[in-house]
């Protein structure tokens, strides 16, 4: 497969697939390309018409990572790839991928053309400290070199002891464990994204189309926390998928993204 330097030396890799536009994938706190079976499906359904870049986020699969962290260099890594495949792309997010799709697009006017979020996992009920804190517990893991152990912390909060015991002992387990330390990242992302319990004014100056996509049954969480982030992002525009929750159908979602990105 191939790969790519970053600014900071950070190896990063991808693959892609199709023809036209370019569509950049940005995964979600667990994703990465060799336990991730839904997004080859949806490349898949929409390489007629787009290119489609799959990558590893750094510190996953493929790719390499670079301490310390900030997520300036999830954005030089995108912007990498946006250079390799002619200097403008489309972004779609998910999960905490889609806040850093839209980070991204703040931070490269010129290079991202538009923006597609899919259920950015913002719960407007949670305070600013409070994510930081959560943040602060993620990296002091990370500093211990627990990786497993920040999965299991992060998995937590989705399922019981009982399936998380399980989930432990099935074949996916070493997978996710692998790329625990990058759930700091993720957790960072929605830290700066949330900080100070309201929009970051970076986002006033997006200059490129924006739509925020969530389905109704979804975490209780999601419905609210797209509303708030369209709300800070000037024209952006919400899509609500019936019958969806955050592990999406690519039947569900592709043609929304074929309608989105080929209109921008």
């Amino acid at each position: 497969m191939p790969t790519l330097i970053s600014r900071d030396g950070t190896t990063i890799g991808y693959e892609a697939k199709g023809n036209g536009p370019v569509i950049i994938m940005v995964d979600g706190a667990t994703q990465y390309r060799a336990i991730d079976p839904t997004t080859p499906k949806l490349i898949h359904q929409l390489s007629d018409r787009f290119t489609l870049v799959n990558f590893d986020r750094r510190g996953r699969g493929e790719s390499t990572d670079t301490a310390p962290y900030a997520v300036a260099r999830d954005i030089e890594d995108i912007e990498a790839l946006v250079d390799v495949f002619g200097g403008q792309a489309g972004l779609y997010g998910m999960s905490s991928g889609a806040v850093l799709a839209l980070e991204a697009g703040v931070a490269l006017p010129g290079k991202v053309k538009s923006v597609m979020l899919y259920e950015p996992p913002i719960d407007v009920d949670q305070s600013s400290a409070d994510s930081w804190k959560q943040h602060s517990d993620m990296a002091a893991l990370a500093e211990r070199g627990e990786a497993e152990a920040m999965m299991s912390l992060f998995m937590s909060a989705f399922m019981s002891p009982e399936e998380l015991a399980g989930f432990k002992q099935s074949p996916a387990w070493p997978g996710f464990a692998a790329v625990g330390g990058t759930i700091e990242h993720d957790y960072r992302i929605l830290a700066e994204a949330t900080d100070g319990d309201h929009h970051p004014a970076r986002w006033q100056q997006i200059g490129v189309p924006v739509l925020v996509v969530n389905g109704d049954s979804s975490f209780p969480f999601i419905d609210a926390g797209a509303a708030w982030v369209a709300a800070g992002v000037p024209g952006a525009r919400r899509h609500i998928l019936t019958g969806q929750g955050h592990d999406v159908s690519v039947d569900a979602i592709a043609p929304v993204m074929a309608e989105f990105f080929g209109a921008h």
